[in-house]
């Protein structure tokens, strides 16, 4: 608790801001890969130049619930061609479980306590729901981040890859049913995601317009940081923890995100999601 600086202003449209901080000693145990400089420089930045706002709000489309679904209260509803079957579950995720992930390269949906397989509950209507043009957005987000994050620390971009869990978040102000959908306790993501080495977050919504509350705060010593959400702005940091940090609580509206995160370790990298 205490003072809180902005970093970066919903108002503002910044190309690049960066500000390094001393390491932990989380890296002390880790590997360093040749060439890489993971645990070298440490810090958070936040641009708005990649990608273009016009394409987050694109691929915003993949986190909202589908038009055809608008008006159901669960159980069966239609999608594209007259196909109909049970969506129980991903009207859950598009309206009423607090938050829900979505990770388009395993499948992974949260349903309360639990993930089910979306490509395997749909099979082939799968494509009811996605298209290719919408994996083809997603997949096209992570390279040009992944030069702007490589560039900021000073590393080789070939010495990053992807690294999972990469997904989808919505948040709203729905009262949390499990200890999972608890979303606002302080984390470091090495520690919850031990494959992680750097952290980006793809905001999709504006603050204070779509949604109010839920900033991210990083809680450094004395003070919180934090930066207000846009859409199409991203914010980038080590994931040890000297990024210690939360999300406020979202007050009311939504607040979509997508996570994608960068590993230094070969055998921790994903390929880019397809759609089955």
């Amino acid at each position: 608790e205490g003072v809180t600086e902005v970093l970066a202003h919903r108002s503002e449209s910044l190309r690049d801001r960066f500000l390094e901080i001393p390491c932990s000693e989380d890296y002390d145990s880790h590997r360093r890969f040749e060439g890489t400089g993971t645990g070298l420089k440490c810090g958070r930045g936040v641009t708005d130049a990649v990608p273009p706002r016009e394409e987050a709000e694109r691929i915003r489309r993949i986190a909202e619930p589908p038009p055809s679904l608008g008006g159901s209260d669960g159980g069966v509803s239609s999608l594209n061609n007259d196909k109909t079957f049970s969506c129980s579950f991903f009207l859950l995720f598009c309206f009423f479980s607090p938050p829900p992930i979505l990770d388009l390269h395993s499948g992974a949906l949260s349903l309360g306590k639990h993930f089910v397989n979306l490509y395997r509950y749909f099979g082939d209507k799968i494509q009811d729901i996605f298209t290719e043009e919408d994996f083809a957005l997603y997949r096209d987000v992570s390279p040009p981040l992944q030069q702007r994050i490589a560039q900021a620390f000073g590393i080789n971009s070939a010495s990053m890859y992807l690294t999972k869990p990469t997904f989808f978040s919505r948040i709203n102000n729905t009262e949390a049913k499990t200890t999972h959908d608890e979303y606002w306790h302080p984390h470091v993501d090495k520690v919850t995601y031990g494959s992680f080495d750097y952290t980006s977050l793809l905001y999709l919504s504006d603050y204070t317009e779509d949604f109010g509350g839920g900033p991210p705060l990083f809680m450094d010593a004395g003070s919180n940081k934090t930066i207000e959400p846009r859409a199409g702005r991203v914010s980038f940091f080590t994931s040890g923890s000297e990024n210690l940090h939360r999300v406020e609580k979202v007050h009311w509206g939504t607040r979509y995100a997508i996570t994608i995160s960068f590993t230094c370790t070969p055998p921790h990298s994903i390929e880019d999601p397809v759609l089955m």
